[in-house]
């Protein structure tokens, strides 16, 4: 047995921690473990102190303004000079008994401005005055705004830009503000790779990933302000790693191991955390993040951050942020939006049903969109490790964890991590293509937006029919007479006037290994111990399969892997150039895209198919004038398998 996990076991048997905590257990246990116990405070210029907490009182060191001020443009004169001043019965002043004056000039003579409204030039150049003033009436006293000696902000406030103007008329030109925590974020594993060996690498061997939660830490705290090191990364090496975390305890407040934190044999970080420090806490009912773990190592907080990007995304939010304001003792109200950067918490309804996991709070990745008047939201791929949802989404929601079934059309609250043109973004579900995806910049270029589903060609069609897309794609075949797409609109639009539109012919065909290692060119071919990659029910490719199939004399249970399904043509692609595959049916831009070989089968139409009400919307435009675009039909031609219509 491993004596080193078994070491830990025994460790475990005899600590006592907390363990499968909830989410704000953990945060509790840190803030009452690690509460500030001796203020730090730094001083700064004042203009670089925005969004900092004020460590003592600021005293005012001049008179705001510093000298007596006109408030207005006009004249300065001796308010007793103007008794008796009407509109009707205007008072006259020889020259040299008035000064002219701009707002903000120092008054030299007179104790009065009258405004240039109340007032006319003769010809002689003598002063009509319509308005008779009281003394210091438009004056803008020295002190008016502020007195030298008087407190501007006291212990504890924030440092606002509208401090920050104060602070300098004032004559304040540093400020003391309450120190933040250092960090050190220590990446582990045998696996990861610096960013200069990734790019320089021209073949990374499989199994090595880059250190992308560095780099994802760096962003996150430098967006948040707060300062961060990156130690260089360290091999699994227990020995090496406990070093380097009380090395690190000894000179930095917060202390961020990141990987580790499972029960693997390659993972050490709970052996080390009882080992040289206090345990807290141990696992979080929360999905992605659950492994975090955190321990008290000479007096600071050291947490392990799951190694899966997502994880440490959600463990840095949740956890990492609200010590590091109360470490800072800053205001931590709506911390996780705040940790987000979530400028807006807004309510939608899920589009599909989505099932929980028992007892744990689930981090979710959405996608929006208002489809007549409706705000929907779907959840992109929910794994740790899928770096391109969480850049992709909109927003994110954490369901509590008494949440198990969210039925279609259940609110969902969540927080937005990037700003959504709502009403004029486009919702498309449909037949997958990547030629699609290109209208996305281009409508962008147009004032417009769009959002994308590929859910397949009956789907697209069905979520039309639903009202829950404004507009879809489809490629679908009918075996009863080859024609595409006719029947299968009739059958979803249930008499309703859909708009459809034919862009182009693409090119479908079986997709296979560079070279054709296997030697397939039939149908018949993929009974031959082959490995196939399908497309999900409903797809157009699929149903063209199935015909295929059936033209040949064949059954789906002739084919090995008839019922693994890719739901993009480049995910099935995909499976085939990392040889999980030995082929697939797609279009031939997806081969060419990754390098295979294309068997061509048809040629198939590619039509857009449009709801009732489409022209109404506002990107309907944009949309048009993208299709239209010599760049985007330059952009489908270099990708190859495509023909026009024209």
């Amino acid at each position: 047995m491993d004596m080193v996990k078994e070491k830990e076991r025994e460790i475990v048997k005899t600590t006592r921690f907390a363990e499968h905590c909830s989410l704000s257990e953990a945060v509790g246990l840190l803030l009452r473990e690690f509460t500030p116990a001796a203020r730090r405070t730094e001083v700064m210029p004042a203009a670089d102190a925005l969004g900092r907490t004020l460590a003592e009182d600021v005293v005012s060191r001049r008179n705001v303004p510093h000298y007596t001020a006109s408030a207005v443009d006009g004249y300065t004169v001796a308010a007793l000079s103007t008794a008796g001043a009407t509109p009707a019965t205007p008072v006259v002043l020889e020259p040299g008994r008035f000064e002219w004056v701009n707002t903000g000039m120092p008054i030299i003579a007179g104790d009065s401005v009258v405004m240039i409204e109340d007032t006319s030039q003769t010809a002689d150049g003598k002063l009509k005055i319509f308005k008779s003033l009281t003394q210091g009436e438009n004056v803008r006293a020295v002190g008016e705004d502020v007195m030298a000696g008087q407190i501007l902000a006291v212990d504890g406030d924030p440092v606002t830009p509208a401090l920050v103007s104060l602070l300098l008329c004032a004559g304040v030109a540093e400020a003391a503000v309450r120190a933040r925590p250092r960090t050190l974020f220590i990446p582990t594993g045998d696996e990861i790779v610096d960013a200069k060996s990734w790019f320089k690498e021209e073949g990374i061997l499989a199994g090595l990933v880059v250190d992308s939660n560095s780099a994802f830490a760096e962003a996150i705290f430098g967006q948040w302000g707060y300062e961060i090191d990156v130690h260089p990364i360290l091999p699994d090496d227990p020995g090496r790693i406990r070093e380097a975390i009380k090395d690190a305890a000894s000179r930095y407040d917060v202390v961020l191991v990141s990987a580790g934190s499972a029960k693997g044999k390659r993972d050490h970080t709970a052996e080390i955390f009882t080992d040289i420090g206090k345990m807290l806490f141990r696992a979080v009912r929360m999905k992605p993040g659950r492994p975090v773990m955190a321990a008290n190592v000479a007096g600071k907080p050291v947490i392990c951050t799951p190694g899966f990007p997502m994880s440490c995304a959600v463990v840095l939010w949740s956890v990492v942020y609200p010590l590091l304001t109360a470490l800072s003792e800053e205001p931590a109200d709506d911390s996780l939006s705040k940790s987000m950067g979530s400028a807006e918490t807004v309510r939608a309804r899920f589009m599909i049903q989505h099932s929980s996991p028992a007892g744990v709070a689930e981090w979710l990745r959405l996608k929006i969109a208002l489809v007549d008047g409706a705000l929907l939201a779907w959840p992109l791929t929910a794994g740790a490790s899928v770096l391109w949802a969480l850049a992709e989404s909109d927003g994110i929601a954490l369901l509590d964890e008494e949440v198990l079934e969210c039925e279609k059309g259940t609110p969902v609250k969540f927080r937005l991590t990037r700003k959504v043109d709502l009403p004029n973004r486009l919702l498309f579900q449909g037949s997958d293509d990547p030629a699609i995806q290109l209208l996305i910049s281009l409508m962008r270029k147009r004032g417009a937006d769009l959002a994308i589903r590929a859910v397949g060609s009956m789907g697209g069609l069905a979520a039309l029919g639903r009202g829950e897309a404004h507009f879809a794609a489809a490629h679908l075949m009918d075996p009863a007479d080859g024609s595409y797409n006719t029947s299968y609109i009739e059958k979803f639009a249930s008499g309703r006037s859909w708009r459809r539109q034919l862009v182009f012919y693409r090119s479908q065909g079986i997709i296979v290994a560079r070279g054709n290692p296997k030697n397939i060119t039939t149908f018949e071919d993929l009974t031959r111990g082959v490995v196939f990659e399908n497309r999900q029910p409903g797809a157009g490719t699929r149903v063209l399969l199935d015909f295929m199939l059936k033209s040949a004399g064949l059954t789906p249970e002739d084919v090995k892997g008839y019922e693994r399904q890719s739901i993009t043509h480049l995910e099935a692609a995909n499976k085939v150039a990392s040889g999980v595959a030995d082929a697939t049916l797609g279009i031939k831009a997806a081969a060419d895209a990754l390098g295979l070989d294309f068997i061509p089968i048809a040629q198939e139409p590619y039509e857009l198919v449009f709801a009732e009400n489409f022209d109404e919307h506002p990107a309907a435009k944009a949309l048009a004038g993208a299709i239209a675009s010599e760049e985007w039909r330059a952009k489908v031609e270099r990708m190859g398998g495509y023909a026009w219509l024209t």
